[in-house]
């Protein structure tokens, strides 16, 4: 069975989404024939690379049009969403920037079988250690910290690699209306949207796995982030 997921690794909902599935997945009978792909996905592909002095409160803010104040309780009601799957969320740390590269070097770790280490640990650098993913040394010790040549990640990280393999999984979350991530196809025929409860996610696994009926999923009640900025 094919799972493929749309993502962004600076998408707190992803996160928390990726623990609820995994926990589905667990639980699932056929879980070793379950093969899964991350496909790319920037929720704001127009920032600018690099720490640029504004924290992630501020840049939700002003994404949203509201104070400060009102973005930092928007994290906060985050961080208490992934504490409920055993994350710990330190926005305070948080980097904004801009997530191209890092989507370039999943898609090279795809080609070395790594590609799920390599998102986990991109995840979790940016949430919960605060590293700057738009920083090349840094992807570099991340992807070598997974398993893959940290000169060879760094070569690849100097040219435009996989850049078209980013903006082709950007072109197919259009054609199949993903308004927001995460967003799950199940053998490309059964979609679920938003970082739904781990029951929702069983289901889908095993409505895929045993017939080949549409499944409609809530398309937002679980949780998602849009590029407008919007995590509801």
């Amino acid at each position: 069975m094919q799972v493929e997921i749309w993502s962004d690794v600076v998408c707190p909902f992803c996160y928390i989404g990726k623990r609820r599935f995994e926990q589905a997945l667990e639980d699932f009978a056929g879980k070793e024939q379950v093969e899964i792909t991350w496909k790319s996905f920037q929720l704001d592909a127009e920032v600018k690379p690099g720490p640029g002095g504004m924290s992630v409160h501020a840049y939700l803010a002003q994404r949203k049009g509201v104070s400060e104040a009102e973005g930092k309780k928007m994290n906060d009601y985050m961080a208490s969403a992934a504490q409920e799957v055993g994350l710990t969320f330190d926005f305070e740390k948080a980097v904004v920037t801009n997530t191209l590269n890092a989507h370039r070097l999943l898609h090279f770790a795809k080609k070395h079988g790594l590609q799920e280490d390599l998102k986990e640990r991109l995840f979790a650098a940016y949430y919960t250690q605060g590293q700057d993913l738009g920083d090349v040394e840094v992807l570099v010790n991340l992807a070598q910290e997974v398993g893959l040549d940290s000169a060879e990640a760094r070569a690849m990280l100097a040219s435009d690699a996989y850049e078209s393999d980013v903006q082709q999984d950007i072109y197919e979350a259009q054609q199949v209306g993903v308004r927001g991530v995460p967003f799950y196809v199940f053998n490309r025929k059964y979609a679920v949207s938003g970082a739904q409860p781990s029951s929702v996610f069983k289901d889908a696994l095993e409505k895929a796995w045993e017939d080949d009926k549409p499944v409609m999923m809530p398309e937002n009640s679980g949780g998602s982030c849009t590029v407008d900025g919007d995590c509801t």
